[in-house]
This record gives structure tokens, C-alpha cells and sequence, in this order.
């Protein structure tokens, strides 16, 4: 039973919730109304399959610094509760599997494809170039947690005949809403773990910046974040806009909050940002969930516009 909770820690699992959070609603956007259940549950296996591959990967990887970081010193590589040749072995076995998997039972070999360039974007680029030698590693690396948008709204484009799917441009949003996201709420852990990021040799933007200088970045990644999400609503009906809406100037009003009690030298907890931005983000993506599960009319109908772009 410990051999297997090993496993199953190397896959990362609190960080696969992004998954979840960002598939299914992008596959529920791309086809309004459709709901295709099975589909979208094979999709999300598929997908959490490469990204437990690439998680453990990263584990591999980074096990030389997870040594000197408290917050990771529990981890299997760490206590050799599992080797780094079988967790190696257990991650190729995954990423095949995941290709397979989406591409025969998903029947999409785009959305596989997509998987194996996220599995070697987050790797290759982000794990053993940008993470160690950048304090910009998060905000380029984590392209790679925007892919599983593209994966679903892939599968559904290749299994479904609905108008949705030919709009790219509302998948490349929703990539982007988790691309401008990722910064503050990855900022805001490692302001609570900037400790743990020196003593690993990790120049993240805490490390090497000031607490101001880190708090005005995630004002303005907040903005952008909170912006992008506007860009939705057209594509999206009433319910997703006054979510969007409401949820973005909360956000948007703790990122301010956290930079000013940093300026006026108050004492600041970075950590109730980063479980914010959680919810924020879920609350997002279910707003848009039930908005596009219900079939709404878009804002976009409604205003007679055009928005078939791709």
C-alpha cells in the first residue's frame, strides 16, 4: 500500500485538479448544449494520464533540489520509497498510454500530440532550462499547464459535428485565462517558500525581487488574467459573464490588497492569495460549465455578432 500511495504522489495529484478544472469546461464550451458525458470522461483520463507522465518526469528531474527544500522533502525520490529508474519506467509507461488512449479510444491524434508536446515543453524547456536559470521559469513555463484546454476542445473538434469547435480563438482564450493566472498563483506560494527556493538554487521571482516588485507583477498578471476572460463572454451567455464579472474584481481586489499591505509594510499572508486564486479559477470555469451545459444564448447571438473566426 505505500509502494502504491508512492506512485500515485509521484503523479502529482493535487496539481492534476488543473486537469478537471480546465478540460471539461473547455470540452463543454466547444460543443454547447451536446454534452457528450462519455467523451468528455475518456478525455480526462487520457489527459490525466500525460499529465501524471509529465509530473513524474518532473519529479525525476528536479529530485536533486526536492532534497533541500522542506516543502518537498517528502516526496517518494526524496525517501527512495521508489527509485528514479522505476519512477522513469512508470512515466514512459504513462505517456504511451496516453497516447494511445486518446488517440484510439478518443479518436483524436491531434489531442494526443498535444499531450506529448506538453509532456516535453514541461520538461525540456520548463523543468531543465527555464526553471533553474530564469526568474521568468513560471511565467513561460507554464504554457505547459494551459495545454489541456487545447487537448479537449481537439477531441471534441475531431468527434463532433457542432459549429463550436471550428472557433479555435475561444480555446486559445481559455489557454491564455490560465496562462496570465499561473504567474500570481504561483507567485504567491513562493513568496510563503522563497526560503526553500534559495537554498534550492531556484531564481524564482521572490527569490530575486522584492516583495513589492513581486506583488506589482501579480497586480498586473491579475489584470491581464481578469481582461482575458472578458474576451469569453461573447462566446458565452449570462451566466458566465456575471461570473466572470463578479469572481474577476474579487480577485483582482485581493491582488491589490496583498501589494498595498506590502507597501505600507503591514503583515502580509501571500498564501490566502494563492488558495483565492484556486477558487477563483473554479469558480470560473464552473460558472462556464453551467453556462454552456445549459445551452444558453450567447452574448454574442444576442448582439447579432459574427464570431466563427477560425
Amino acid at each position: 500500500m505505500e509502494t502504491i500511495k508512492a506512485y500515485i504522489a509521484l503523479t502529482k495529484p493535487r496539481v492534476i485538479e488543473l486537469l478537471l478544472v480546465a478540460t471539461i469546461p473547455a470540452m463543454l464550451q466547444a460543443e454547447r448544449g451536446e454534452n457528450n458525458i462519455a467523451l468528455i470522461l475518456l478525455t480526462v483520463i487520457g489527459g490525466w494520464m500525460g499529465a501524471a507522465a509529465a509530473n513524474t518526469f518532473n519529479m525525476v528531474a528536479d529530485s536533486d533540489i526536492d532534497q533541500k527544500m522542506g516543502r518537498t522533502r517528502a516526496r517518494p525520490l526524496v525517501r527512495h520509497t521508489v527509485s528514479n529508474r522505476n519512477a522513469t519506467i512508470f512515466a514512459w509507461t504513462l505517456t504511451v498510454l496516453s497516447f494511445l488512449f486518446l488517440w484510439l479510444l478518443c479518436n483524436s491524434l491531434l489531442a494526443a500530440i498535444f499531450v506529448m508536446i506538453t509532456i516535453a515543453f514541461y520538461i525540456f524547456v520548463y523543468t531543465k532550462f527555464l526553471k533553474r536559470r530564469t526568474h521568468m521559469n513560471i511565467v513561460w513555463g507554464g504554457a505547459a499547464g494551459c495545454m489541456p484546454v487545447l487537448v479537449g476542445w481537439a477531441v471534441i473538434k475531431d468527434n463532433l459535428e457542432v459549429a463550436a469547435p471550428s472557433q479555435w480563438w475561444q480555446a486559445i482564450v481559455l489557454f491564455m485565462i490560465i496562462f496570465f493566472w499561473t504567474p500570481p498563483h504561483t507567485w504567491a506560494l513562493a513568496m510563503k517558500y522563497k526560503e526553500d527556493y534559495a537554498a534550492a538554487g531556484v531564481p524564482m521571482l521572490p527569490v530575486v525581487r522584492t516583495e513589492s516588485q513581486v506583488t506589482r507583477q501579480i497586480v498586473w498578471y491579475t489584470v491581464a488574467t481578469v481582461l482575458t476572460t472578458a474576451l469569453l463572454i461573447p462566446a458565452a451567455g449570462w451566466i458566465y459573464a456575471a461570473v466572470a464579472i463578479v469572481t474577476g474584481v474579487w480577485f483582482l481586489l485581493m491582488a491589490i490588497h496583498l501589494h498595498n499591505g506590502v507597501k505600507n509594510g503591514a503583515e502580509v499572508k501571500p498564501l490566502k492569495l494563492f488558495i483565492l486564486s484556486n477558487n477563483y479559477l473554479a469558480l470560473l470555469f464552473v460558472g462556464l460549465s453551467i453556462d454552456a451545459v445549459m445551452g444558453l444564448e450567447t452574448i454574442g447571438e444576442m448582439l447579432n455578432w459574427n464570431l466563427t473566426l477560425f
